[in-house]
């Protein structure tokens, strides 16, 4: 998969408890690997925060483990990875939903 992971983003959709740190707290485990997501996004949406993450350049295994990482946050309620090629016009596909 070495140089396909250039050609994919990652897009992490999160459902997060709206708390004053839990954007800091997301944004800490791409920080902690010396990684700059693409683009970030908050919305307060009811009750709850909407974040949305994206990322190019990482191996599916890692952007799991990231994902994983999210879903251990006490304030994160649901992540939904999804994953689009950079060069297609594809809308991606659901990878993965808890």
């Amino acid at each position: 998969m070495g140089g396909e992971n250039n050609k994919v983003r990652y897009h992490y959709e999160l459902q997060v408890e709206p708390e004053s740190d839990s954007l800091c707290r997301i944004l800490n485990l791409f920080a902690l690997q010396c990684l700059l997501p693409h683009g970030v996004q908050m919305q307060q949406q009811a009750d709850l925060l909407r974040v949305d993450i994206a990322i190019d350049g990482l191996s599916w295994h890692r952007a799991q483990l990231i994902a994983e990482k999210m879903r251990n946050l006490i304030c994160v309620c649901e992540v939904v990875l999804r994953t689009a090629l950079l060069n297609s016009e594809s809308q991606g596909k659901i990878q993965q939903r808890f």
